[in-house]
């Protein structure tokens, strides 16, 4: 009896491990890199030699006196097929190992961390302190904008490791549940999979982006006759490239899917050692397998990459699922970690609709400034829900000079205008206790560049409202920064803020601005066209930051409701109630809309 425990102790997944030996996680990547390396130029050579064997029994059909599977010409097709395999493997790998990770990232549309977003700083945090429990180095940190939610590591051309989360993760997940997540994904990078895994996805990168040459580019002019003749050879030759592409797509997805499927649950037996809460781990992934999980048009080939599969949702067992899956099915890997905990599946979603249900009742309700005039006429000067700062134009900043020495503090205007000033300096913002680079500030970037432009001398220090004309005050929403008037409640948000603030469900809203946007809905999302008139009727506003006139828009083609947007510094001017009407539209749209 103890013999068979001992053995299951060893087969289990959730086994005790060892700590990270750097020196010996190298070398079993160089290990890896050559059996790959292998893999590949053996491919190589199976197809060359295929294509050189149909050619010889060509030749033979046309020419009777050539022999076309002798064992000299075979020898000499082998030894050319060899060089060739060997030539464009080489090639083929080192491409992928050197563009391979940053097409990944280009591909997904990632980012670095937003220093000024509350969001994204809580992920820095986290991540730094859960590197420090796995025993890794610093790991870099990016955002993949969009609302589905998922996760994936990777390692970059430099060797450096790398964790993505989306905006719908962090939007989404608590404080315990991203822990758990950023565990699972450190667990790959310290295991030594997500090193394999990229080189693997980047070995597909090659004919994704050949793929994607052969398809039309979209354009508003009408084609030259060398672009059309040229687009005809690449459509004469698609059928063949298309097949070779469907080939090796399956060769690598087989690939990734023979590497990945079960280090997932060894990846989660390390993230539960690293976080110390499998209950969490299984309500993160949960959640993601049951929410959207899609990330667009994204190749299923990176599947492997993902905490969760980008096309998961129902899933289908059938034998292509079961060869092709790369993640292992749902149910088992919850199974395994609510025995940990001990409590079933069902007592699991019980406890995640309950936190859903606490949570949806303890966002913050907002009013109107009309609702709040009614109720105390005290309240009218009082931004709700945002917390009143300082005034950013005050003395916050300190900048380290070419001696080395913090100097300040200074105002924003007082800074950009130093003899020694530059966009690589660091500096420190002493109102939110960050530092950074100059540049990655982007109230900083934002004016740096208007001065650059010359366009502006007088940089607008003190931004006022634009239709108020008082002055506007810093604030935070949904944990981005914003100004906000004290008087009317319209608000300034850079326009790269805009889609976080509709992912994140911090605040809900009063039956006032519901009835005011379902009134919105039926007038302007029902009749486009008086969306149209109004912004021809409307007056001119001037931004606030730059001073140039606005432009009222439609905010998207779908929701046409008319915002006024700055193309210069790109801000938009939000009218009173008019963030949050979109807000709950958005957040009650019909499935498939956005």
């Amino acid at each position: 009896g103890k013999e068979k425990n001992l053995k299951s102790s060893k087969a289990s997944p959730f086994r005790s491990q060892p700590p990270v030996d750097f020196y010996e996680l190298a070398r079993q990547q160089r290990l890896k890199s050559i059996a790959l390396f292998i893999l590949i130029v053996l491919f190589y050579l199976f197809c060359f030699f295929l294509v050189g064997v149909l050619i010889l029994g060509i030749f033979g059909l046309f020419f009777a006196s050539f022999i076309p599977f002798s064992s000299s010409s075979m020898s000499k097709l082998l030894l050319v097929a060899s060089l060739l395999a060997i030539l464009v493997g080489f090639f083929h790998f080192l491409e992928a190992r050197r563009l391979g990770p940053a097409y990944i990232i280009r591909r997904l549309e990632a980012y670095p961390p937003d220093p000024q977003d509350l969001y994204h700083k809580r992920l820095v945090n986290t991540l730094e302190e859960m590197a420090i429990a796995a025993g890794l180095p610093r790991v870099k940190a990016y955002i993949i904008p969009t609302s589905a939610i998922n996760s994936l590591a990777l390692v970059e051309a430099d060797n450096s490791p790398a964790i993505m989360v989306s905006e719908g993760l962090l939007a989404d997940f608590t404080r315990d549940e991203l822990q758990a997540v950023l565990a699972h994904e450190l667990a790959h990078l310290a295991n030594g999979d997500s090193f394999t895994l990229t080189l693997v996805c980047s070995l597909a990168d090659i004919f994704e982006r050949l793929r994607e040459l052969s398809e039309p580019r979209p354009s508003s002019q009408l084609p030259s006759w060398g672009e059309i003749h040229r687009q005809t050879e690449i459509q004469s030759g698609q059928p063949l490239f298309l097949l070779a592409f469907t080939l090796t797509s399956i060769i690598m997805a087989l690939l990734s899917t023979l590497i990945s499927r079960e280090k997932e649950l060894q990846a989660d037996a390390k993230a539960v050692e690293i976080c110390r809460s499998p209950r969490a781990l299984a309500r993160a992934i949960y959640k993601a397998y049951t929410k959207n999980s899609l990330l667009g048009d994204f190749n299923p080939t990176y599947s492997a990459l993902f905490i969760v599969p980008p096309y998961s949702g129902k899933e289908v067992d059938n034998f292509l699922t079961r060869l092709f899956r790369t993640h292992p099915p749902l149910i088992r890997r919850l199974r395994i970690l609510c025995a940990m905990i001990p409590i079933s599946i069902e007592d699991l979603h019980l406890e995640i609709r309950e936190m859903e249900n606490q949570r949806e009742k303890a966002r913050l309700e907002i009013h109107s400034p009309a609702e709040r005039h009614k109720r105390k006429a005290e309240d009218e000067h009082e931004p709700p829900l945002l917390s009143s700062l300082e005034k950013e134009e005050g003395k916050n900043w300190l900048v380290r000079s070419p001696q080395k020495k913090w100097e300040g503090p200074y105002t924003l205007d007082e800074l950009l205008r130093l003899p020694f000033f530059s966009p690589r300096l660091w500096t420190k913002n002493l109102q939110e206790k960050v530092e950074a680079r100059a540049e990655e500030f982007p109230q900083i970037k934002t004016k740096w560049s208007l001065l650059q432009q010359k366009k502006h001398p007088s940089i607008i220090s003190d931004p006022q409202c634009p239709r108020c004309h008082v002055f506007l005050q810093s604030s935070f929403y949904e944990g981005l920064p914003l100004h906000v008037c004290p008087r009317c409640q319209g608000k300034l948000v850079d326009s790269a803020y805009v889609n976080r603030l509709l992912v994140r469900r911090e605040v809900t809203f009063s039956p006032a601005i519901i009835d005011k946007a379902q009134k919105i809905k039926e007038e302007f999302m029902a009749h486009p066209f008086r969306s149209r008139k109004l912004i021809q009727n409307s007056p001119p506003l001037n931004c606030p930051t730059c001073g140039r006139q606005m432009l009222p828009r439609p905010f998207t083609y779908y929701y046409v409701i008319p915002v006024d947007k700055c193309l210069l510094c790109q801000k938009i001017w939000f009218d009173t109630d008019e963030l949050e009407i979109l807000q709950y539209l958005i957040e009650t749209r019909p499935s498939g809309k956005t």
